[in-house]
């Protein structure tokens, strides 16, 4: 396969995760609207959300690093090197070992779940404390579903099948709106808790039948001693503290979110976060979900050019798409937050200190996708002390941070608190790689000073847009909807005709791919 088809598959394959992953986060979003107009940012939501993060962050921070930067790259040196049968002896292994260790996890989250709520949570209310601390009970399996889960979607990347990992939202979601229209009079927060912990369940059952089909059989063993386990041990204590920065970061702000408006700083959190996840992963996890399997191929066949241009050219482009999304959701947060989840038992207030929090947390958007790029080379790389060095400062950072910014601007200070501790962590990551690589020349920090001001026009117009169609467009969803259905597609055309005036690459490929089209 030549350079221009191997882009172009790259290209394709990227597309089609997108659109998986869209549709997965779409779906996400209605049901987190679903949840706004039953439960708003009272008590039952602020218990929920916190008992729901408890388990993630230990997920995320433990065994989600283990898996996505420890041994993806092992798996895919093993296949490289070893063969495909070492490869799946090897797999087995590692399912195995994450097994027996979520569910020991599992097992003691379940028995002393207060001291958890504790940690994660200062509610001032009693009963909101205690409702979390039952609702932790419940959801700790989500442990044991998801360690299983993930190292099943490990094995399908480094075989580059990425359709049922990019599926796995989807079912999950379609589980939980199924649980809102059919059974949520009837069962209340409670049957809410148990529907997450069947959507994470059934996320691993749909990942079995691709594993059948690519032959890739996963028999349990325990070989601790084995090369392909020893690497991972070596691996796991730095890729842990890097991978630990957005789950423990979230946390910290929920802990100080807690203390907010009787609690409800909690959800506005969540629900802001959720939505900044969906605009911003749907592109950047697509981008990272595919590179890094690649970047681990590259960096075992010894294919350092490649490399090296696989990293500039994906830094390139995403910060191309980025800049705008950040610029464009700062100014639409408000209406946007409104269409979303306004209505029901989401009031005015509710809607105001979200909207405050999604706006401030989008400063933060470019850091948060360099981060999710720049980490992947260090772990293609199976290089864990850079990535270390840069989560840990960028924890300390944002607690600080936190710690000054909280009492005075309350929810606006804990999202800024958020966006800064990620750009710290994004340039900790950049500035060895640029030094060793040369990953950013004059001429890409001209193209990003060119996108940096197409996106500030671009949102600037959008903000005065908005005001512009308020005083024209009928109130309610209707309005905010074409409000923001016309400032979308005018901020796009905006960003693309002034980079495209400004000579950027990527506006000009679009162009020339257009009339290719044609």
């Amino acid at each position: 396969m030549d350079t221009l088809e191997k882009e172009n598959s790259a290209a394709k394959t990227i597309s089609v995760m997108m659109a998986l992953t869209l549709i997965g986060k779409v779906l996400g979003l209605y049901r987190d609207r679903l949840l706004a107009i039953h439960y708003s940012t009272g008590p039952a939501a602020n218990a929920f959300f916190t008992a729901s993060r408890i388990p993630r962050v230990f997920f995320d921070a433990v065994f989600a690093s283990a898996i996505a930067g420890c041994f993806i790259p092992v798996f895919s040196e093993y296949l490289e090197t070893k063969g495909r049968k070492e490869a799946l002896r090897f797999a087995g292994c590692f399912l195995t070992l994450v097994a027996l260790l979520t569910g020991a996890l599992t097992l003691v989250g379940m028995a002393f779940p207060q001291p958890l709520v504790a940690l994660f949570a200062d509610y001032s209310d009693g009963d909101t404390a205690g409702l979390a601390v039952s609702l932790t009970r419940v959801m700790f399996p989500t442990v044991l579903f998801s360690g299983v889960a993930f190292s099943l979607v490990g094995v399908l990347q480094a075989q580059d099948h990425f359709t049922a990992p990019a599926l796995m939202s989807t079912v999950s979601n379609l589980v939980i709106i199924g649980y809102f229209f059919l059974l949520d009079r009837s069962f209340g927060i409670y049957g809410l808790a148990g529907a997450y912990l069947l959507g994470w369940f059934l996320q691993g059952v749909i990942l079995l039948p691709p594993l059948k089909r690519l032959n890739s059989p996963l028999r349990p063993g325990l070989d601790l001693g084995s090369p392909g386990m020893g690497k991972v041990f070596a691996l796991m204590g730095p890729v842990m503290v890097s991978t630990w920065v957005q789950p423990i970061t979230l946390a910290v702000n929920a802990r100080f979110g807690s203390r907010l408006y009787g609690g409800a700083g909690v959800s506005a959190l969540e629900y802001a976060s959720n939505l900044y996840l969906v605009i911003a992963g749907v592109f950047i996890l697509s981008v990272t979900n595919v590179i890094f399997p690649r970047l681990s191929r590259l960096t075992a066949g010894g294919q350092e050019g490649a490399f090296q241009s696989t990293i500039r050219q994906t830094v390139h482009t995403s910060l191309f798409f980025v800049l705008p999304m950040s610029a464009g959701l700062m100014a639409v947060a408000r209406p946007l937050i409104s269409l979303i989840y306004g209505g029901g038992e989401f009031d005015a207030f509710s809607v105001e200190i979200t909207s405050t929090a999604l706006s401030w947390m989008s400063l933060g958007m470019v850091g948060y996708a360099l981060q999710n790029i720049l980490s992947r080379v260090f772990f293609a790389k199976q290089e864990g002390r850079g990535p270390l060095v840069a989560g840990g400062v960028s924890i300390a950072a944002n607690i600080a941070l936190c710690l000054g910014l909280t009492e005075r601007y309350s929810v606006a200070g804990l999202a800024l608190a958020s966006a800064l501790s990620s750009t710290v962590y994004a340039l900790l990551l950049l500035l060895p790689l640029q030094r060793r690589d040369r990953l950013l020349d004059g001429r890409s920090l001209a193209d990003f000073g060119k996108m940096t001001l197409s996106a500030l026009v671009m949102g600037l117009c959008v903000r005065l847009g908005l005001r512009a169609l308020g005083a024209v467009l009928p109130a309610g969803k209707l309005g905010e909807l074409a409000a923001l259905g016309l400032c979308a597609l005018g901020g796009a055309a905006l960003y693309f005709g002034l980079t495209l005036a400004l000579g950027l690459e990527e506006a000009k490929l679009a162009v020339s791919f257009r009339y290719r089209k044609k």
